[in-house]
């Protein structure tokens, strides 16, 4: 076991989002909607890339999101380091707004829950899927505790049951009303704006009708490149353990929305789950 006092020092700082305190929360602001009503959700999905790009889209989303306490991160590792299911389990995040401490007690007990979860830093070092949703959170709510996890798998049913794994922890803790679960994904990736709205549509579909299994079909039927649907199906398979009903899109756009360049654009979806 690495030590418990493990910092995780911001990767992608003065890249994807302002790297100073005030730039930052400068560029938050022009972004929020401070007149959105606050719900209490089970779990949503945000995007992540740069914040010019996808960063309306994710401060669309968590400006209607009544923050909680504990907040499970689930994202894609783009890097190929570390194991295939990997939690950080001790420790604490750093971004230019402040630290974010880990939950170890409840990193733990998902880590002893679950056959296919990991105690692993390494996938997490260097990956920004998780990094860039943190500093929108920090905005509303500076006081919560997060659990990182990254996947480097396409095992459909593995990941199905880790968010089993994951809920079924939720649930016997009895900490339902204190947590999110956020999973970080952006969508198609470099086809046209008139394929990547058409192909996005489906897969947005099927994430509003909570069905992993039909996502997992568009994915594979349609070639959808949505970098975190690993983290999504294992997100829609907890939340409906935890008695979620109703999916809402809160905003959809594309890259070339923002640079005028329709021939190659990446899609980002914000989606909350009630």
């Amino acid at each position: 076991m690495e030590r418990s006092d493990k910092i995780r020092q911001p990767q992608v700082a003065g890249q994807f989002y302002p790297s100073s305190s005030q730039g930052l929360k400068n560029q938050i602001e022009t972004l929020i909607d401070k007149q959105a009503d606050k719900l209490d959700i089970i779990a949503c999905m945000l995007p992540h890339a740069g914040y010019i790009y996808s960063g309306a889209v994710a401060a669309q989303t968590v400006s209607r999101i009544n923050i909680k306490n504990k907040i499970i991160l689930l994202g894609p590792n783009h890097t190929g380091y570390g194991v295939k299911y990997s939690i950080m389990p001790q420790g604490s995040w750093q971004t230019p707004l402040g630290e974010i401490k880990i939950d170890s007690e409840l990193a733990g007990d998902i880590l002893n829950h679950s056959q296919y979860l990991e105690a692993d830093n390494e996938a997490h070092a260097y990956e920004h899927s998780l990094e860039v949703e943190l500093p929108f959170l920090q905005y509303f709510k500076t006081d919560f505790e997060i659990v990182p996890i990254v996947f480097l798998s396409d095992e459909f049913e593995i990941l199905k049951k880790i968010g089993k794994e994951i809920a079924n922890t939720i649930k016997e803790r009895n900490i339902k009303d204190s947590t999110i679960i956020v999973a970080s994904s952006d969508m198609t990736h470099y086809e046209s704006q008139e394929q990547a709205q058409k192909k996005d549509k489906e897969a947005i579909q099927a994430i509003l009708e909570l069905n992993e299994d039909k996502l997992i079909d568009r994915i594979q039927r349609l070639n959808i490149s949505m970098c975190g649907y690993a983290p999504t199906i294992t997100m829609i398979s907890a939340a409906k353990l935890l008695g979620a009903k109703t999916a809402k899109l809160i905003q959809y756009q594309t890259s070339g929305d923002i640079t005028g360049d329709m021939s190659s654009v990446v899609g980002y979806a914000g989606i909350i789950i009630q």
